[in-house]
Formats: C-alpha cells, structure tokens, sequence
C-alpha cells in the first residue's frame, strides 16, 4: 500500500514556475513508478510525466516537453514535478500516481495502468 499526498500547487501567471511535490508514505517507495497526471475541467485525466524507480529513466507528454521535469528522492519518498514556462493550459488539478510494474515506462502513460493516487492539487496559470 502506498498513500501520496500532492503539495505546491497554486496561481501562477503566465511564464511563471512552480513546484509540485508528492509526499509517499510506505517502506517501499523505491519500487514505484511515479507518474504525474493532470484534469483540467471538462476533460479527461491526461498524462504529464513518468519516472522510474531509480530516478533514472523519464519520460513526458509533447504537451511539457522541454518545460517540466520530474524528478524523486528515495531517500525522502518523495516525487516532484518542476513546472517552469508555465501556460495558461497547463491550468489543472495535478495528481500523482503510482504502480508497481517492470514494463518500460514508455508504456505507462495511461491512468487506467496506475494503483495509488494522490487527491491532487491544483496549478491555476493566469494571463
């Protein structure tokens, strides 16, 4: 069992940057791909960003390429997502998800594939 709780989200303006972490409770947080996810109103959960247990590995939707970057402390159990050239569609509800799963993370993009989630927060980005 692993329970996450989101933190760091907020109202940006456009351009601005934040910071989002997922707190993991649980002794084997370091097995867990963490993945994070964001609902914007009226539209399904879409994918953002993966990462591998090791920390080593991460993938990210074309949408935050270049902008966004994951990133985890196993030490601490914890997932982040540092969100920078921030746009107003990037306006959401971020969550945190994870999964226990050896297939490569590239595979990983859909929600349906995860177990834990966080209850999410939200990133609004004004103009």
């Amino acid at each position: 069992q692993v329970q996450l709780v989101e933190s760091g989200g907020g109202l940006v303006q456009t351009g601005g940057s934040l910071r989002l972490s997922c707190a993991a409770s649980g002794r084997t947080f370091s097995t867990y791909v963490m993945g994070w996810f964001r609902q914007a109103p009226g539209k399904e959960r879409e994918f953002v960003a993966v990462v591998n247990p090791s920390g080593g590995s991460t993938y990210y939707a074309n949408s935050v390429k270049g902008r966004f970057t994951i990133s985890r402390d196993n030490a601490k159990n914890t997932a982040s997502l540092q969100m920078d050239s921030l746009r107003p569609e990037d306006t959401a509800v971020y969550y945190c998800a994870a999964v226990a799963s050896p297939s490569p993370i590239v595979f990983l993009t859909t929600h349906r594939r995860y177990d834990y989630w966080g209850k999410g927060t939200l990133v609004t980005v004004s103009l």
